[in-house]
């Protein structure tokens, strides 16, 4: 892509406030803005790169520093791209679309490699990241407000709550891009003035799933409505859930399954999903050359099933532990309906109050977990005084994976490896699996 004129302006305009500065940009940091220092204090600079000298304003307090408003690039980066979508500065997603991908690859994994750092780590062999597309994601959250003859329909900006009207977007699948003008016609009709929603899309083995949560009610008119679009846009599924309540399908025309390793499982309105089948895959795949030939093998933090159905390919029995309701009980029900009840127990328990204890793990062959962001710290501690001989931890927040990590290592485990993923295309996030042993493993490898 041709490179920005050196006096590059962002689209957004900036905000009056403190005398213009000229700072250079050090490093990008974990959340994807870049690093500066002035007068002593850290500044925080959204859509830059390293090395960059720009022009910010300062403003409010943030963390440790101050965030800063961008005005302009003064002298940009020879990594400095053109980004590809028209909403770039303003939406606040897709912050690092300007990162030419050499460059953009290498800090990923440098991601990685600090988390790991900081938790005393420095030496655990990290892989090369795994790459997967834009246009790839399979499932977005878009919110909407209705002001007016208008509604507004898209992503909050930056840091606000202001929604970007978004018409094109360059990580979801065409699917999901192409249902957005439709759905900005519905919304007019069933949203009242002033009310807002949240409307989650993923798109399923049949089609798309929507869950339009908000507003607070849905007369008849706003039902037949979502029935009618359900059938023009040809989804699978469309739901609606109001406020603090539960999900009520309001126009069910196929399943609305996930297929993990070949096996249907029927999923609940808004329920997890990995972001893109590629990114699925790939984790996958790392995680069963991670566990090897093991017999036994607990899957825990399983949600619906994405890792529980591969390993039941090999292993010969799979304890899939999940506390969600709805993804509990979609594994039990598509073990059993699908002839896997022999192989696979399900079972439903919060591993952060309750975890697995010492006893419980003797023997398994291998553990796999895969906890959200705020990580599985008490369940780490007891898979550190455990004898498993190999554990698998996948992580979508690399602090607290390498917090996790280190109990292991001060527990008798050693890293093996580290594998980052990156399926959350041109934004800070990052996916791991990391592959531990313990010694005395006399697992082939």
């Amino acid at each position: 892509m041709p490179r920005p004129p050196a006096r590059h302006r962002p689209k957004s305009k900036p905000r009056p406030s403190a005398v213009p500065l000229e700072l250079t940009v050090e490093s990008v940091g974990a959340r994807g803005d870049g690093l500066a220092h002035y007068a002593g204090q850290r500044v925080y600079i959204p859509l830059v790169l390293p090395g960059e000298r720009v022009r910010v304003r300062l403003g409010q307090p943030r963390g440790d520093g101050l965030a800063a408003e961008l005005l302009e690039v003064l002298e940009p980066s020879p990594d400095r791209n053109a980004p590809p979508c028209r909403h770039y500065g303003a939406c606040g997603g897709c912050g690092l679309q300007h990162w030419a991908d050499l460059g953009y690859a290498e800090w990923k994994t440098a991601q990685v490699r600090q988390a790991l750092a900081r938790a005393g780590l420095e030496d655990a062999p990290v892989e090369p990241v795994r790459r997967t597309p834009p246009a790839s994601r399979r499932r977005a959250t878009f919110v909407a407000r209705r002001l007016g003859r208008k509604v507004h329909l898209g992503f909050n900006a930056r840091g606000s709550h202001r929604i970007v009207e978004v018409e094109a977007c360059h990580i979801v699948v065409p699917a999901i891009a192409a249902i957005l003008a439709p759905l900005r016609d519905l919304l007019g009709r069933v949203l009242p003035d002033g009310e807002g929603a949240d409307i989650h899309v993923a798109q399923l083995a049949h089609g798309l799933d929507m869950l339009l949560n908000g507003p607070p009610a849905l007369d008849l008119a706003a039902r037949e409505a979502l029935a009618a679009f359900a059938h023009a846009q040809d989804l699978t599924r469309l739901s609606w859930q109001p406020p603090g309540g539960l999900p009520e399908p309001v126009a069910v025309r196929r399943r609305a399954e996930a297929v993990f390793s070949g096996v249907p499982v029927s999923l609940a309105p808004g329920a997890f999903l990995q972001a893109s089948a590629a990114g699925e895959a790939a984790l996958v795949e790392a995680v069963l050359a991670a566990v090897g030939p093991a017999a036994r093998v607990a899957d825990l933090f399983a949600g619906s099933g994405t890792f529980t159905f591969a390993l039941a390919r090999t292993a010969q029995r799979v304890l899939s532990v999940e506390s969600e309701p709805g993804a509990h009980a979609a594994v039990a029900t598509a073990a059993r309906t699908h002839g896997l009840g022999d192989r696979i127990e399900a079972r439903r328990r919060d591993l952060d109050s309750d975890p697995l204890s010492g006893d419980e793990l003797k023997g398994f062959d291998a553990i796999v977990f895969d906890p959200p962001r705020a990580g599985a710290r008490a369940q780490t501690a007891a898979l550190a005084e455990s004898r498993v001989p190999r554990l698998v931890a996948v992580s979508c927040n690399p602090a607290t994976l390498a917090r996790d990590l280190r109990i292991l290592v001060e527990g008798g485990y050693r890293l093996e490896g580290v594998q980052p993923i990156d399926q959350f295309v041109w934004s800070p996030h990052i996916e791991v699996v990391a592959r531990l042993t313990r010694s005395g493993d006399n697992l082939s490898r």
